[in-house]
């Protein structure tokens, strides 16, 4: 297939190299002349823009967009929408929001252009083991797409949802499980850590990963993370979130669905990037007030300070 990349981040670039290796024919795009050195000396070509990209492509041409969700995919959206010709497709395989699908589907349609929402998983580790790309719109359309499918995904790691949106909404209830499953796992060694026993975390992980029912890829990347730093001393515990969490959160208030798990994983990750939260100096507060408990004064800076 010809196959624009538009954004040659970790997983873009890494994308492309997948599909060059495929035998595909891929044009890069993006800001960066790094970014685009890079892709050149993998094998594919070279465009700063969208306009430049689309002249370097004969119809029927494919445009992949990996790059932030919102404003820039809206953007590229429009401006595709005039750049291409009837019979093109656009992929948008980063983290939007399922509810955008529809809108670009409808400003690329009018113009005979076709459109999927395409969900990527896989990480840094896309390029060696393969991405899992869940898919939505129409059957025909994701059955032109299925050759660059096809070659970037394992065998089975690819399949259409449903229509239009469809895909993105599986990424999103995909990116929810996956908060809920890390701080599971995250507590689950905080008490390992914690106990009297002086438990070897690594060899732990090791062993879990050897016909236990919670043996994953997740254990298998925190069994990796352990042996490199058995004490995670080189990391801080600030979590951030891509955003996914919290639509994931939000679809479930929307529609009465109890998600407890996902919504609480969610909100330790707030928590983590508190260092002194004014909730607990609230808690700490009332504490004292109602029972005349003990509390700890001065800042978290000072407490860390008296422990050394």
């Amino acid at each position: 297939m010809r196959i624009v990349m538009v954004g040659l981040g970790r997983m873009g670039y890494n994308m492309s190299v997948r599909l060059v290796k495929g035998g595909h024919r891929v044009v890069g795009c993006d800001r960066s002349a790094q970014a685009l050195a890079r892709a050149a000396r993998a094998g594919a070509g070279q465009a700063q823009d969208l306009r430049q990209a689309a002249a370097k492509l004969k119809s029927p041409r494919l445009v992949w967009l990996m790059i932030p969700a919102g404003k820039p995919v809206w953007e590229s959206v429009d401006a595709l929408s005039a750049l291409l010709s009837p019979g093109d497709m656009v992929v948008d395989g980063g983290n939007s929001h399922y509810k955008d699908a529809a809108r670009h589907a409808q400003v690329l349609g009018r113009k005979k252009i076709a459109f999927m929402d395409v969900g990527v998983s896989g990480g840094i580790w896309g390029l060696k083991e393969g991405y899992c790309l869940m898919a939505g719109g129409a059957h025909a359309d994701f059955k032109r797409v299925e050759p660059a499918l096809k070659t970037l995904a394992p065998k089975h790691g690819y399949a259409l949802m449903g229509p239009t949106g469809a895909g993105h909404f599986v990424k999103m209830v995909h990116n929810g499980v996956e908060y809920a499953l890390m701080q599971a796992y995250a507590e689950g060694f905080e008490l390992a850590r914690t106990s009297p026993f002086k438990i070897d975390l690594h060899g732990l992980c090791r062993l879990w990963n050897r016909g236990s029912v919670v043996r994953s890829w997740l254990l298998e990347l925190a069994q990796e993370a352990f042996r490199k730093d058995p004490q995670l001393k080189g990391l801080r515990g600030w979590v951030e979130d891509s955003g996914e969490g919290r639509w994931t959160v939000l679809d479930a208030i929307e529609r009465a669905v109890p998600a407890p798990t996902i919504t609480m994983a969610l909100y330790e990750r707030f928590r983590s990037r508190q260092r002194d939260s004014f909730e607990n100096k609230v808690l700490a507060a009332l504490r004292r007030e109602f029972g005349g408990h003990a509390v700890h004064a001065g800042s978290a800076a000072t407490m860390t300070r008296r422990r050394r």
